[in-house]
């Protein structure tokens, strides 16, 4: 069965823990990458990107392998060597989980997301701001004086209200998990203004005196809005959007907010927030959002990149009148 927009067939993905597949697919992902990273100054539409702002969600397989780990931050400093301005904002959940587990605290979700008690949200608050972003930032400043790790809390940069999980219709309590509602972008800007990386963690302060859990990828979608991103690129363990799965291994190349917004009740909810995620970005303004496989090194490039590059792209609809056309950068964003 094919799905609407572009399909490719891809391959299941399968390896063993801590281990890059290495498959059809994802040998030419890689290829794809290695390729965009070698002969980006060469693409005559790769000037029309220098200047503009790219948000990258990081997060799956890349976050626990060393390899995977070095290779995104060299792609990262290599997006700001070609004269972008990227922001990186990165999730923890798999490292949250494992601190829990040594605390002896419960790992619970419901729908997906992670039942957070105050005791939890003190754990996610530690990990991520803590270990997380403290480890890509120090990958990052390997290569030089780049990165500044900062929190949706500092600066009031995201504000958000308490959600439920939603199963069988009815909403339920899962503690201290929010969703974003208000985005200020003055830190993260002025630090793009210095020459600098943001790595921005996913916990956001809320009106009501709270400190919450925020989704990485709905974060990162809220972010790249607010700051008039060209880009989202989201970092994830599968090649892309499956047509139909798991009947089908074919890849949805590309496909508009309309035709993405009818597959949505039915995503695995794994898939649910990031592809959500993308929705939401185009919808508001941004130019593209690309899902790609973080278990591919250097797939971060291809997804900047490369016109026809890897994963999943979700563009605007043709006929939306929000749908932003091509612009030169503004004297903003050349500061």
């Amino acid at each position: 069965m094919s799905g609407p927009g572009t399909t490719r067939t891809g391959t299941l993905p399968h390896a063993r823990p801590g281990e890059t597949p290495v498959t059809e697919a994802t040998a030419t992902t890689a290829a794809t990458a290695a390729t965009a990273a070698t002969a980006a100054a060469d693409l005559p539409w790769a000037e029309e990107l220098r200047g503009r702002t790219v948000v990258v969600k990081f997060g799956g397989n890349a976050m626990v392998d060393p390899a995977l780990h070095r290779t995104f931050a060299q792609d990262v400093v290599e997006l700001w060597h070609a004269g972008l301005r990227p922001v990186v904002v990165h999730g923890g959940g798999p490292q949250i989980s494992a601190m829990l587990d040594r605390l002896d605290l419960e790992v619970r979700f419901e729908a997906g997301l992670r039942v957070t008690t105050p005791e939890t949200m003190d754990v996610v608050r530690m990990v991520l701001t803590g270990q997380v972003q403290r480890e890509l930032v120090g990958a990052l400043n390997a290569h030089g004086p780049f990165a500044v790790g900062l929190s949706g809390e500092d600066a009031h940069t995201m504000t958000a209200v308490r959600r439920p999980a939603w199963v069988d219709g009815e909403p339920v309590d899962i503690g201290l998990v929010g969703e974003v509602v208000a985005v200020e972008t003055a830190a993260v800007r002025a630090l793009l203004e210095a020459g600098r990386i943001p790595v921005v963690s996913p916990v956001a302060r809320g009106e009501d005196g709270e400190v919450y859990n925020v989704n990485a990828d709905l974060a990162a979608s809220a972010l790249a809005v607010a700051l008039g991103a060209d880009r989202l690129v989201v970092l994830t363990d599968v090649e892309g959007l499956y047509a139909d799965w798991p009947r089908s291994t074919e890849i949805i190349d590309r496909l508009t907010a309309a035709e993405l917004d009818a597959l949505l009740p039915d995503l695995a909810s794994g898939m649910l927030p990031k592809m959500e995620g993308c929705l939401r970005a185009v919808r508001a303004g941004v130019r593209a959002a690309r899902v790609v496989d973080g278990r591919v090194p250097h797939a971060l490039l291809g997804g900047v990149f490369a016109a026809d590059g890897p994963g999943t792209t979700v563009v605007p609809d043709p006929e939306d009148p929000s749908a932003p056309t091509p612009a030169p950068p503004s004297e903003e964003d050349d500061a």
